[in-house]
């Protein structure tokens, strides 16, 4: 089952778990093409968090996020945004990308982000 995503929900929606996002819009052939993959996946996986976000519906969401292409499809982990990409995925893809979701270590990715800040204030 997929949710759809609003300005108002985002926030709440992504902070805990695994969240992959489909930013699309109705009159996107390529997002057509590629809804049955990901409602197929997201019945795969009802511990993972499948939401759609209407750009036509959501446009300061989907300026915020500069989103210039759709279908795009990202996946957020405790907060954090841990992939982007423009484009449909094929369904392979798409469940390897669920597989290395659930494998990602987000100390380390926590860890890995507060070093990068770290070294950009320094260098501000």
């Amino acid at each position: 089952m997929t949710v759809n995503l609003t300005e108002a929900s985002f926030e709440t929606s992504v902070e805990k778990g695994i969240v992959l996002i489909d930013w699309w819009a109705p009159w996107c052939g390529p997002c057509r093409a590629f809804a049955p993959i990901y409602d197929r996946l997201a019945a795969q996986h009802p511990d993972i968090t499948f939401a759609k976000i209407n750009t036509d519906e959501q446009q300061s969401l989907a300026a915020s996020f500069q989103i210039r292409a759709i279908p795009t499809l990202m996946a957020f982990k405790d907060g954090v945004l841990v992939f982007e990409q423009p484009g449909v995925m094929p369904a392979l893809a798409l469940g390897q990308l669920v597989e290395k979701l659930r494998k990602l270590d987000m100390a380390d990715v926590k860890k890995k982000l507060a070093e990068h800040d770290k070294g950009h204030a320094a260098s501000a």
